[in-house]
């Protein structure tokens, strides 16, 4: 299973499926983050990789005791279709 990493740098979470990656882009003010973009690469579209990208934020979140407010489109929609995931959000 692929690994969802915290690219600080470039402010944007990761997930690298089939030599392709997925990503967030996000902005952090204390403990919440705020994910204004979802994207995945053509290669990866319809199959799963930017829902596996936002379960892997979410357990991120978990582990590291930030919260989440989703404004990208992609990103509300997901926590919409997850609430077992809303434990996350601010």
């Amino acid at each position: 299973m692929s690994t969802v990493t915290d690219n600080e740098a470039a402010r944007k979470f990761e997930l690298e499926e089939d030599g392709h990656t997925a990503f967030a882009t996000y902005r952090r003010a204390d403990n919440i983050v705020t994910i204004p973009h979802v994207e995945a690469p053509m290669e990866l579209r319809g199959k799963g990789s930017a829902g596996r990208l936002m379960e892997g934020i979410a357990a991120l979140a978990r582990a590291n005791g930030f919260r989440i407010v989703p404004s990208c489109p992609y990103a509300v929609a997901w926590f919409r279709r997850h609430p077992e995931a809303a434990d996350v959000l601010t």
